[in-house]
């Protein structure tokens, strides 16, 4: 008996739903992504073979290169609370524009009777290469010094807007001179801060 033979046919795969849901995870990607800012102050991190993350949230960090000291805490909210104390440490009058354009700010590295004109300026142009000369962070007698009072400021900021501990990490160039380090670790010694983070960069594996 002979047999039937089926024709075949080429098999078409519709794409057009695939293509859809690609896009838009692409789209959704794209518009949720926030995009690293520029540091002011950019450093050459030692290496090291740890991988633990730096926290996102409730954390300082003191960056240190060049003989330089620059300051940023984590968190909108907590920066202004910072400020507006700061303020009232300085006898300076911020207004709210200055407040939350300086929340916006990861980082600075200027004397605080000249932070208004940080403020004012664009993201570009206050990031440029050796524009802000970093935190004063020699006391005056029995005057603490402003990187002092900024590091006990947020750390206060943080324990009123988010009821936590704020955390320190120091992040210092891997060519920084020991005294500069040393000097940022007794200012944090005199808060009775005696546990803080080194940042690193990780090292390759051979």
């Amino acid at each position: 008996m002979p047999k039937v033979k089926v024709p075949r046919k080429s098999t078409v795969i519709d794409m057009t739903a695939m293509c859809d849901v690609a896009s838009l995870l692409l789209t959704f990607f794209i518009l949720t992504a926030t995009a690293r800012q520029p540091e002011p102050l950019p450093v050459d991190t030692p290496s090291s073979t740890v991988k633990i993350k730096v926290p996102e949230t409730d954390i300082g960090t003191v960056t240190v290169g060049t003989g330089k000291v620059f300051f940023g805490v984590k968190g909108q909210l907590i920066r202004e609370r910072m400020l507006e104390k700061m303020g009232e440490r300085y006898k300076i009058q911020f207004t709210p524009e200055e407040k939350k354009r300086f929340s916006l700010m990861e980082s600075f590295g200027v004397d605080i009777h000249q932070l208004k004109q940080i403020i004012a300026m664009s993201g570009d142009a206050r990031n440029k290469a050796g524009l802000q000369p970093g935190i004063p962070m020699d006391s005056v007698g029995n005057t603490a010094s402003q990187l002092h009072d900024w590091i006990y400021n947020a750390r206060v900021a943080t324990k009123e807007v988010d009821d936590a501990q704020m955390r320190v990490s120091i992040k210092g160039d891997s060519k920084e001179a020991y005294p500069t380090i040393k000097k940022v670790i007794n200012i944090l010694q005199r808060q009775k801060v005696n546990k803080f983070s080194l940042i690193t960069s990780l090292e390759g594996l051979d």
